[in-house]
């Protein structure tokens, strides 16, 4: 994903001033290098243990943030409190995929719909590839929480896939005794979600608070 965004960033009017991995950080170029001082805004796609060392590093230095690294949730409440008292802007998002987040809001209208016709058990299933850590994905509990916001109370089976090369697929399910309904989104490949993060970047600077990619897209 670092590489995506470094080579999409000319199009998005954006300059890479640097990349930090495990080497550079091992070698005193990490998040609190003096380096950084000038960076509008910072891009992670890391890992758990990193994004919760680098985003009160580069929140203190008042740098905006756009995080794509998931399986930090746990933490978020934490993170929250470093963005407010750092008084930057940060835009979180599990996927960055334009198309995935009108999924999300499609997906939760459809659970309002359903949520008062028992007969039809939801279901949702996530397929990536063999490399990726976390399962069900991020974007799987994003879908999640989306239809238990509309309102569906009913179990929602969660299956994951972790096989060769899927760049992401996401389904969401209703099943009647007669009847299914299926919802889907596929990623035919990994740019959408580096220029969504990149738009994000650019749709951030200079704002203050904790963001979405729906607040990105103004989808209500």
């Amino acid at each position: 994903m670092g590489t995506l965004v470094a080579s999409l960033a000319g199009e998005y009017g954006c300059q890479v001033a640097g990349i930090i991995d495990s080497r550079s950080a091992a070698n005193g170029e990490g998040a609190n290098s003096v380096q950084w001082a000038d960076v509008d805004v910072a891009i992670d796609f890391s890992t758990p243990e990193a994004v919760m060392a680098n985003v009160p590093a580069f929140a203190q230095r008042g740098m905006n943030l756009v995080v794509g690294t998931t399986g930090w949730s746990r933490e978020e409440q934490a993170l929250r409190r470093v963005i407010a008292d750092a008084g930057v802007g940060i835009v979180v998002a599990s996927n960055f995929s334009t198309g995935v987040i009108a999924l999300e809001a499609i997906v939760e209208c459809a659970a309002r719909l359903f949520a008062g016709q028992p007969d039809f058990g939801a279901w949702l299933h996530e397929a990536h590839h063999a490399t990726k850590k976390d399962a069900p994905s991020g974007t799987a509990l994003m879908l999640q929480r989306a239809m238990e916001r509309a309102g569906y109370a009913q179990r929602i089976d969660i299956s994951s896939t972790r096989a060769g090369h899927f760049p992401g697929t996401h389904t969401v399910g209703f099943d009647g005794p007669v009847e299914s309904i299926t919802l889907s989104h596929v990623a035919r490949d990994r740019s959408a979600f580096a220029r969504g993060a990149l738009g994000a970047a650019q749709w951030v600077k200079g704002k203050r608070g904790w963001f979405t990619m729906r607040d990105v897209l103004g989808i209500a």
